[in-house]
């Protein structure tokens, strides 16, 4: 692998005008091509092969509009008034609201009892006969104007549900932020402005590629606006990571006196060579999310993979040809290399020297920090987000407050009961005795009059529990129902489908790892042609994770140093955050490892004892490290500003779980355990030698004198493909 990406390496040196011209003409046809397509998103949420999926495919079958969007408009008074007082006004925008497009019930509050006991707030619940991805933003606005005529003279309204449009895009100042702080770093690693650009170019083409395409993808596929968001997350953290590993191997042969062109291609063959097996474990752990059968999480993983082999492509094509534009004047700014600098023991060479010194006590103090952090993963909890998670600046918050104090937290969760008569027929007196069993539970505020369909075959039972929607009590009173039914009543609604979400994504997780953890064992294997190595990565990993959780659990569900990161309310964690942070922190921790621990190798195949190599790679590797982690924390702290708690979890985690995995883990236990190996670190069985395929990552034909051997052959094959 190190010879044919030498000679892509120098082929894009050589060509830097057509290659240049080549990414920039795709961005151009596929920018062309995003501006003529009408793209659409998807917040749909669909879980296959769950009872609450079931009854909603049902119910749009037999129930159209039932399974509608549905919203709620709660009219506030003061305390110490009655909103009866205002009866004829929100009797009046009801009756507006119930001839707003697609609207095909407003319920009157005041004829449904929807008061609440203290006469202070009225609940209007609104029905809609298309999804919410349907509902646009006018339709959203028709009834919100209608509502807001009953607003003043002592009186709030506040929307929740569908009735507020969905915020899921990340954007702002968290990317800017992350941004400028990512550009700092880079200057500051390079002490050079052109250097520091580079990287920071090149990783927004391969953005701008990724996100053209998914743009394009979404006119054709059901995709969701959050996939925009991953994709940029991680489009802009590995793209400034792989440009920067090889312009910094780059330079630091320039800096020793290579030529332009030979350096360039010699970057591309070893530092390339690590950027592209650290691509393909990102790519094989996000692409991997299709295991988990859920939708719109595989349409995530495929986007933000695609992403991330834009970057690598990018990595290893577009940025030599800048390189090459760039020539010797890469060679300004810090030198480590030659002069008074190189003389001088780095940072990381005597944090490596500590580490050695003391590797036993390295271990075990970087295994107690992570245990400790890691102890409040033990109280997981997941659900999905509600409004009660949402920003108290959010009128969806406001509303769940309102609706909570007025009438109970069950309220803003209702279950809906799903009756099927099937072939039996008339189901009113089935449904009768389901509501009349349905009251006898505990848990249960209030049972409604069963609804049945015009073909008098389903009915809807709707229940509303006594505790809130992502309470332990409810999701306890939805698993007495199934178990305590027959086969022809189901459950569904928010609280059902956050169960059956969380138990889809629990029983997903071990096959999930036992994948990844495989396939990143192969890749790994024939990378380092070492058992120990790999198997020593995937336990830092797991490390890693462990951290993770524990630190999220600690901020979001446990509420610590909640007003530090702008959490507005602790709760449970969103249930398919830690698959997809598994997945997305898996790719970039094999990246650290990949880039500090090929040096290593690289160094021990070049002639220098176990101990020496392990000095030696760290100490190239370990500048490079640093910075690319710190660029990743912040390009993922960035999204902690974001309002939405979905967004800034993910946020938080992916920072959180970088910074452990580079400075705790790859920098800390890894040099101490490679230590402790020594020779045995690369130890391989001859069976297996002989079977796995050396790809040669770390670059050992390219050597002075076996360059010349490589290119000679190149010209004999070319020269006897001409004759042929």
């Amino acid at each position: 692998m190190a010879s044919a990406l030498y000679r892509l390496g120098r082929f894009s040196a050589r060509h830097r005008a057509w290659v240049v011209a080549a990414w920039l003409a795709v961005l151009v046809a596929l920018g062309s091509t995003a501006a003529l397509v009408n793209p659409s998103s998807s917040e749909s949420f669909s879980i296959p092969g769950t009872e609450s999926q079931e009854a909603i495919d049902l119910l749009a079958d037999r129930m159209p509009g039932a399974e509608g969007a549905a919203g709620r408009i709660v009219f506030a008074a003061a305390d110490g008034e009655e909103i009866t007082t205002r009866r004829v006004e929100i009797e009046a925008a009801i009756a507006a609201i119930a001839e707003a497009p697609h609207v095909i019930s407003a319920s009157n509050p005041f004829a449904t009892r929807s008061v609440s006991e203290d006469g202070r707030v009225a609940l209007a619940q609104v029905q809609w006969d298309v999804d919410r991805d349907t509902l646009t933003p006018e339709d959203r606005a028709e009834v919100a104007d209608a509502a807001a005529a009953v607003a003043g003279d002592g009186v709030v309204v506040e929307f929740g549900g569908d009735a507020v449009a969905p915020v899921t895009e990340a954007g702002g100042i968290g990317e800017v932020v992350g941004f400028a702080v990512a550009a700092l770093v880079l200057a500051i690693t390079f002490g050079s402005l052109l250097s520091a650009g580079l990287p920071l170019l090149t990783a927004v083409i391969g953005v701008a590629i990724g996100l053209v395409g998914i743009t394009i993808a979404s006119a054709f596929l059901d995709l969701s606006s959050s996939v925009n968001g991953l994709a940029l997350m991680l489009g802009l953290a590995v793209g400034i990571d792989y440009a920067l590993f090889v312009l910094s191997r780059h330079r630091s042969q320039l800096l020793s006196g290579l030529d332009v062109e030979e350096s360039i291609g010699r970057a591309v063959g070893t530092a390339g060579s690590a950027v592209v097996f650290a691509g393909l474990t990102v790519i094989i752990a996000l692409a991997a999310l299709t295991v988990v059968g859920i939708p719109f999480m595989s349409a995530m993983g495929v986007a933000a993979a695609a992403t991330v082999a834009v970057a690598v492509l990018v990595a290893i094509t577009l940025l030599p040809a800048l390189m090459s534009f760039a020539g010797q004047r890469l060679r300004t700014g810090k030198n480590f290399e030659t002069g008074p600098r190189a003389v001088r023991p780095t940072m990381g060479a005597r944090w490596v020297k500590f580490v050695l010194r003391r590797r036993i006590a390295a271990v075990v103090a970087g295994l107690a920090l992570i245990t400790v952090v890691a102890l409040p993963a033990l109280d997981l909890q997941l659900a999905l987000p509600d409004d009660s998670s949402a920003s108290t600046e959010q009128t969806s918050r406001r509303a769940y407050e309102q609706v909570k104090d007025g009438f109970g937290p069950g309220f803003s969760g209702p279950l809906m009961v799903v009756v099927d008569a099937g072939a039996r027929g008339d189901v009113t007196s089935r449904a009768a005795d389901v509501a009349t069993d349905l009251r006898a539970l505990d848990d249960v505020a209030n049972v409604a009059e069963p609804v049945i369909n015009e073909a008098g075959d389903t009915a809807i039972v709707r229940v509303i529990p006594t505790s809130g929607p992502a309470t332990e009590g409810t999701r306890e009173l939805v698993r007495e129902i199934r178990a305590s039914s027959a086969d022809d009543v189901s459950v569904t609604g928010q609280t059902a489908l956050n169960l059956d979400v969380s138990e889809k994504m629990g029983s997903a997780m071990i096959p999930y790892l036992a994948l990844i953890v495989v396939l990143a064992m192969l890749l790994l294997l024939i990378a380092f042609r070492s058992v120990l190595v790999p198997i020593k990565a995937i336990a830092g990993f797991l490390l890693t994770i462990a951290a993770t959780f524990g630190a999220v659990v600690f901020v979001f569900q446990q509420g610590h140093l909640a007003s530090l990161f702008g959490v507005a309310q602790a709760g449970p964690i969103i249930s398919m955050l830690p698959v997809l942070v598994v997945g997305i922190l898996f790719g970039l921790a094999m990246d650290y490892e990949m880039f500090l621990v090929s040096r290593m190798r690289e160094e021990h195949q070049h002639g220098l004892d176990a101990e020496e190599s392990v000095v030696e790679g760290f100490r190239h590797g370990a500048r490079v490290v640093t910075a690319a982690g710190l660029i990743m924390v912040a390009v993922f702290s960035g999204f902690i500003l974001e309002d939405d708690q979905i967004i800034k979890s993910m946020g938080f985690a992916l920072a959180f779980g970088i910074l452990i995995d580079a400075f705790v883990v790859r920098m800390t236990i890894v040099p101490a355990v490679m230590s402790l190996l020594g020779s045995r670190a690369w130890w391989m069985p001859r069976w297996l030698d002989r079977i796995v395929p050396n790809v040669d990552i770390e670059g050992s034909t390219l050597r002075a004198g076996d360059l010349e051997a490589v290119e000679a052959a190149v010209r004999e094959r070319e020269h006897a493909v001409a004759s042929a």
